[in-house]
Formats: structure tokens, sequence, C-alpha cells
């Protein structure tokens, strides 16, 4: 979203990290699965965005996980880099997102896989046009599909959940351009009967839509209503199975009304309504990212007590009155590495795996021990 640039930068970087560690790294040893494990909450619908991707050490990988079983959480969402697993045309290394993968399920988690990251074998010549990781232009929309069609088979009973792209309608997300929500439904298109065909039970998601409040015409995005509606007038509908929806309540609680001029976490109630007025009632919402901050001097922050009790609140609010709500996973359970900024206030857990507050008070309400 449009007031969250720090967080895209965080990621690419820990992304690009990640790759030079891992080119001169020895093999890790590897950490036993365990034992099948069943997760225990009061809220089927709770779930948590775990950040692994980033993480290089197997240990640290299977601790996350098992932390996210004893919070309650059914529900991650993990991103599986193209660039990352798809470093040259058809060649493919899926042996660290085997490693998430196979220790989520054995942790009795679901996983939704979000897609993205363009390698640079699938953008322009840098000498001709800098460009970035978010840039995809359409004559490559095959090499995206390839590779999710790739993923879904791979994965096949083990993902069964997908998300094209993340916030197609912020300019940073869509390659530094002007948003394109046609360009997204297109792109959707390409993707989606690949995906069908690798895996006819995948669930594909398309949206992922950053909330914002960007006036017509702001070089750095557009307002999620507008471009939701963009999205379903040009047959999104049709290419998805479902949306994924960013829901960040900033200072708000839960329970504060909608408002197509504030953001806040019933704006999700908005966007719902869109989908409802275009005649895709029945499309299910899965909110992929979101939640509350609680540094102590960020703007858009609240106290530790706020966070808490917001955070139970959205939680309880999906479970009880929207059942059209499959998921809530919020952000984020854990950075392998300090952030340095406002950023590592979203976390659930420290680097070194101590609980925070807002965890201890999640993980209560799961165990159905009270408010």
């Amino acid at each position: 979203m449009v007031a969250m640039k720090g967080v895209r930068g965080y990621r690419g970087r820990g992304l690009l990290l990640l790759l030079a560690l891992l080119a001169g790294r020895p093999p890790s040893p590897p950490v036993a699965l365990g034992p099948q494990q069943t997760v225990h909450s009061v809220n089927p619908k709770l779930g948590i965005h775990t950040r692994l991707t980033d993480e290089v050490e197997p240990w640290k990988i299977k601790r996350t996980l098992e932390m996210v079983r004893e919070l309650g959480a059914g529900w991650i969402v993990e991103y599986f880099p193209w660039a990352y697993y798809e470093p040259s045309p058809g060649r493919f290394d899926w042996s660290h997102a085997d490693l998430v993968v196979d220790h989520a399920r054995r942790q009795g988690l679901t996983v939704i896989a979000r897609l993205g990251f363009v390698p640079e074998w699938a953008r322009p010549d840098p000498e001709e046009q800098p460009t970035t990781f978010t840039y995809l232009d359409r004559e490559h929309y095959d090499d995206l599909a390839a590779y999710v069609a790739a993923f879904v088979e791979h994965f096949r009973g083990r993902v069964e959940h997908i998300v094209i792209w993340n916030e197609p309608n912020i300019s940073l997300e869509w390659g530094y351009r002007p948003v394109d929500p046609e360009g997204y439904v297109a792109l959707l298109r390409a993707v989606y009967p690949r995906a069908r065909a690798a895996n006819p039970e995948v669930v594909v998601l398309g949206g992922a839509l950053a909330p914002t409040l960007a006036p017509v015409g702001d070089p750095e995005g557009m307002n999620d209503l507008d471009y939701l509606r963009r999205m379903l007038a040009a047959g999104a509908g049709e290419v998805m199975d479902g949306l994924a929806v960013h829901a960040y309540g900033w200072q708000r609680p839960a329970d504060a009304p909608p408002d197509p001029t504030e953001v806040n976490w019933n704006r999700t109630l908005l966007l719902r309504q869109l989908l409802v007025e275009a005649g895709y009632a029945d499309l299910p919402i899965y909110i992929t990212e979101g939640g509350w901050n609680d540094h102590p001097r960020w703007t858009k922050a609240v106290s530790p007590s706020q966070r808490a009790a917001f955070t139970v609140q959205a939680y309880r609010q999906a479970l009880e009155e929207w059942p059209w709500c499959q998921a809530v996973v919020l952000w984020a359970f854990r950075f392998p590495r300090p952030a340095n900024t406002y950023q590592d206030y979203f976390t659930f857990v420290t680097t070194d795996f101590t609980p925070k507050p807002i965890y201890l008070a999640v993980q209560r309400y799961a165990r159905g021990e009270g408010p």
C-alpha cells in the first residue's frame, strides 16, 4: 500500500540477500519433520503471514511453524518467488519450498502460496530498460503462467491455494508503472487455465489489493475500490476463485464502520459489496495480509493493549459475522532478522522467537480462555 513502501523495500532486499547467502553457503543439516500435528483452535479462520522465504536455517523454519500451530493459527501465507525457484527458463529448484511446505503440513497448517517476483530473464534487457522484480510485461505473461502451472503441479495435494501477484494497485508493485486493472486481469486470464489444468482443485486468488485512498491520477497507485470495480468490469470474476484482500486497521478498532474515505479493518465490507453488486456474491474473500502495529512513535500505530484487543476482535468478527470470509491471515509472524523500522512492530514474535503480548493474547483467544 502507498503508506507502506518500507515493507516492500525490506522484502526485496531480504530476498536478494537470501539468494546471495545461499550461493556460498554449505548445505544445512536436515531437520526431522517430526510426528503429524493438529491445530487446536476455537477459530478455524485464524491465520498468520509467515516470512520463511528469507529464512535459511531449517530449524528456524520448523520452530516458526511449530509456534504458529501453538498460537492456534491453521492458515499461513508464504511467499514463493518466481525468480528464486526458476532461476533460468524451465529449470526449477523446489528444495527450499519443499522444506517450508512439508514442515507446514506436518504442523497441520494450510498454506496459501503467494506467487510473484519476476526473474531477470523474464524482464527487458537492463541496459536497454532498467526494471525491478515487480515488472512484468504482457510478452512474459505466459512465462509466469508456466511457472504457476509448474508450482501447482509440483505441490498438488500439498498446496491448494495460490495468490497471483501482490498489491497490483500500487505502482511500486506494478514495476513502477501506472497501475493497470485491465492488464492485471489479462494476467489472470493467462494464469488461471494453466493453474486449473495442473490441478483442478487449486483455488486461484486474485487481487491482494492494498487498501489506499489514492486519488484519481495518483502516480503511486489507485484506490482499491476503484481498482476492483475495473477488475470486475474486465471479467476478473471469471478467472479467479476468490479475492485476496489486505485489511489494515491503522488506529481504528475492528468494529469501526466502513467508510470509503477511510482505511480501516471494515473496508473489507466495501470490497465484499462490490463483489455482490457485480454478481459474484459466491466468490469468497481471503484476508492475506493485515492487522495493527504497536510501534511507540509511528503515526499509524496503537498501544500494545489496543493491538491485542483489536486483533482478537477482528478474528472473532470474521468467524461470527463474515461467512463469506474463508481465512484471516494477518501480517506478520516473525522476521528472520530485525528490519530496524516500524515494521518490527507488526510481528507476533521477535527474531529470537520470544512471544510478544499480541502472540499471547491471540493464543488465549484461540484456546477459548476468554477475551
